[in-house]
Formats: C-alpha cells, sequence, structure tokens
C-alpha cells in the first residue's frame, strides 16, 4: 500500500513533469508581467489607433483600435498562459476563458483574468497530454474550468477591484496632497520593481486624478533614472529607460538601494504637484497611469482622455496649463530634481562611480 509520504513525492514528480510552481515570482511577477504586455497589445494600442483615428480623421486606424480593445480578455489570458508555459492547446484554450473573466470582472476585469487565468491553464496543463484524445480533454477542461472559476469569483473580484480604486480616487479628491505623495511613491516603486505597475492600475481602475499621480510617479522613475545614469549609460541607456523601463536598474538597486533614493524623492514632490497644482488626471485607459514614458503611452493616454471630456463637454478646450503641467510633471521635473538629488549623493558618497551603470 502506498504511503502518505510516497504518495507526496509522487505529487512532486508530478507537479515538476507538468511544470507547475507554484510560487510567487511565477504569479505575481511573470504572469503579472505577461498580462499587461497583454493590455498593451490590446486595449492599449487600441485606445492609441483609435485616437489617431479620431483625430486624423482616418476610419480605418479607428476601427482597427476598436477590434484591438474588444481583444483585451483574450489578450491578457492568452499572454498569462505564455507566461506560465502552457502547452499549446492550453494556451489557445484559455483565450474563452479570458473573455469570460474579463467580462464577468466589470472594472477588475484584468485581476479577475489573472486569477482566473491561473488556475485554469495549471489546471490545462495537469490534463494536458494524459489521454489518447487530448484534442478534446485539453480544451475542455481549461475552458470548462475557466468558465466555472470566472463565474464565481469575476464578478466579486471586480466589485472588490472597483471598490478599492474607488476608495483611492475618493481619498485623492479628499486629501490631494498627501495621497498624491503616497500613490505617485508607491506605483513608482512599482514600475522599477519586477512587477506590473500598468497591471496593478488597470486591476484598481486608477484614473482621474489618482491615475495622474500614479503616472507621475511612473515618469520620475523612469525619467528619473535615464537622467542620472547618464554620465555612466549615455545616450543608448538614456532612452533605454527613458521611454524603455527604469527596471533596468534592478541589478544595481540590489547592489546599492541608495540609488533609489533620488526618483522616489522626485516622486514624493511631482505626485503633490500632479494633483493640487495642475490637478492632471488620467482619464483615458487605465493602465496607461502605470506605463509612464514607456512608448510615450502615459502621456498619450492623458490626451485620450483630454480628447474624450472635450467631446462629452466636460471639458471645454486643451489649455496651455494642461499642456505646461503635462510637461512639467512627465518629463522636466523628473529629469531636473532627481539629478540634483543624485548629484548631492554622489558628493555625500552614497552614489559611487559606476553604481547606475547598466551592463
Amino acid at each position: 500500500m502506498e504511503t502518505q509520504k510516497e504518495k507526496r513525492e509522487g505529487l512532486r514528480a508530478f507537479l515538476k513533469r507538468k511544470d507547475i510552481v507554484f510560487s510567487a515570482r511565477r504569479y505575481g511577477i511573470d504572469a503579472m508581467s505577461a498580462m499587461a504586455q497583454g493590455l498593451f497589445a490590446s486595449l492599449l494600442i487600441g485606445s492609441i489607433m483609435g485616437t489617431l483615428g479620431t483625430q486624423l480623421g482616418i476610419g480605418i486606424l479607428e476601427t482597427a483600435g476598436a477590434y484591438a480593445q474588444e481583444a483585451t480578455g483574450f489578450a491578457m489570458a492568452v499572454a498569462i498562459g505564455y507566461a506560465l508555459k502552457c502547452p499549446p492547446l492550453v494556451l489557445f484554450s484559455l483565450a474563452a476563458v479570458g473573455g469570460a473573466a474579463n467580462t464577468l470582472g466589470g472594472a477588475g476585469g484584468p485581476l479577475a483574468v489573472l486569477i482566473v487565468s491561473v488556475v485554469a491553464g495549471e489546471c490545462g496543463k495537469a490534463v494536458s497530454k494524459e489521454t489518447k484524445v487530448d484534442i478534446i480533454v485539453t480544451p475542455f477542461v481549461t475552458i470548462f474550468v475557466g468558465v466555472v472559476v470566472a463565474v464565481l469569483t469575476a464578478p466579486a473580484v471586480g466589485a472588490a477591484a472597483s471598490w478599492v480604486g474607488s476608495l483611492i480616487m475618493w481619498a485623492t479628491e479628499l486629501q490631494p496632497f498627501f495621497m498624491g505623495m503616497i500613490i505617485s511613491v508607491i506605483v513608482g516603486i512599482a514600475l522599477t520593481l519586477p512587477i506590473s505597475s500598468a497591471a496593478i492600475c488597470a486591476a484598481l481602475g486608477l484614473t482621474g486624478l489618482a491615475g495622474g499621480a500614479a503616472l507621475a510617479g511612473c515618469c520620475a522613475q523612469m525619467v528619473g533614472f535615464a537622467v542620472m545614469s547618464f554620465k555612466e549609460n549615455g545616450w543608448g541607456g538614456f532612452f533605454a529607460q527613458g521611454i524603455g523601463t527604469s527596471m533596468l536598474q534592478m541589478g544595481n538597486i540590489v547592489k546599492n538601494p541608495r540609488i533609489w533614493i533620488p526618483p522616489i524623492l522626485t516622486s514624493a514632490i511631482t505626485g503633490p504637484i500632479s494633483t493640487c497644482l495642475f490637478q492632471m488626471e488620467m482619464n483615458g485607459a487605465a493602465v496607461s497611469a502605470g506605463m509612464g514614458t514607456c512608448g510615450l503611452v502615459g502621456q498619450i493616454g492623458v490626451y485620450t482622455g483630454w480628447a474624450a471630456d472635450v467631446a462629452s463637454g466636460v471639458k471645454d478646450a486643451v489649455t496651455v496649463m494642461d499642456w505646461a503641467g503635462m510637461i512639467l510633471i512627465c518629463f522636466l521635473l523628473p529629469g531636473v530634481l532627481t539629478w540634483i538629488f543624485g548629484e548631492f549623493f554622489r558628493r555625500i558618497g552614497w552614489i559611487r562611480e559606476n553604481d547606475l551603470k547598466l551592463d
């Protein structure tokens, strides 16, 4: 008779063979980061295309953008499946799962897609190639489990995410200075960490003043690191971080955490300036708030919100103050302030030569 120890060892061997790894890194970092890419390749790029199509009067561009946005749930789920290293049949079946979870999740659609896709994907991997009718069993199990979990959990996840997001936005309107500072610092840190700030903003639906503060924090990290490390990395590093990602500095941050202080201090300043002085709002796609200056997606998101507000009559026109706020908060202040803080830390020895050097 098989002992408990033998059963546990057998289960471990099975999970290893199926590459089912229960870890915070795989689900909280790999899957979430992939989900953000799925969001970018659907909702975000669709919003950009739609805005350009509307502003330039190009109908086919506007239509393409609409189709891209409709594919949001499918794209996120497939991206998550790719991060989980799902076999082809499981990966393709997750498209239906993502559509269900995103629809049922409402405002918390991205978070619901993440949770449901992980469960369905791992279940699909468990049965993959275990039967002679794999082409039927694997997609059936993946889709059935995914839809059942979506029906049972997605509405609650969406309600919770919507409540948290609404609470943050309400608190930001109530206390724009302190909440602007807190959101800017936290989301900015998340952008540089190996997690997805874009997915967090999308999951919580951070728009309005809260979305503007989140964008300010992300820009402080990206532009800040790009400018502060220019003497070590030159133009290549400047563009890699400034319109790519400040995550490139994570290895250096682990070696010397003090290099992270200048952009964090900058975000603590630009966040309140965004909410209190310029009242910059992210009324485009919430995911844009967590993108910073990556491909200028954050700035396009702000402009998309302006265009939508003007079209709906909420806003009379885009003003000089609007443009000044975006330029200062997203580009000038992050670069200038982080450089000043960085130079101070270099002089007192907290940042040493080549501490910011990228490999």
